[in-house]
């Protein structure tokens, strides 16, 4: 089941981590690239993705480092978590960047590559392309 936690329509490609994210200590505020060598998308630049992940990890200023790369131009589109915990969410929602949960077995479908349509709007918000 697909929970909304905030709301937008944004078309891109998703960038997928099968690790959660700290986002404090994962992630450069001025280019948005994963500096953190022990995490799956080390080096990959989350800027204009829509990024997939299990969830947020770490302290509450991860909600302030989310709302930084989003005044910097390098924030994703969207987020896309199986569980927004609350630092994903405050930061998310600071930053107005569109975040919705969605199932393990959705999670488990979709790929790095992928092109979506995320539409909060309707009834089934994530429509593949």
């Amino acid at each position: 089941m697909n929970k909304i936690l905030v709301s937008g329509k944004v078309e891109g490609i998703i960038l997928k981590s099968n690790d959660p994210i700290n986002f404090l200590g994962t992630v450069d505020k001025k280019t948005g690239i994963i500096s953190d060598k022990n995490h799956n998308l080390f080096e990959k630049s989350i800027k204009d993705s829509i990024l997939v992940f299990p969830s947020g990890i770490g302290s509450s200023v991860g909600a302030y480092t989310i709302y930084s790369i989003k005044s910097n131009n390098t924030a994703p589109l969207a987020m896309i978590c199986k569980k927004a915990d609350l630092t994903v969410a405050t930061g998310c929602a600071l930053a107005n960047i569109p975040l919705i949960t969605i199932s393990d077995k959705e999670f488990e479908s979709i790929k790095t590559g992928m092109k979506i349509l995320l539409d909060t709007d309707s009834t089934n918000p994530i429509h593949y392309q």
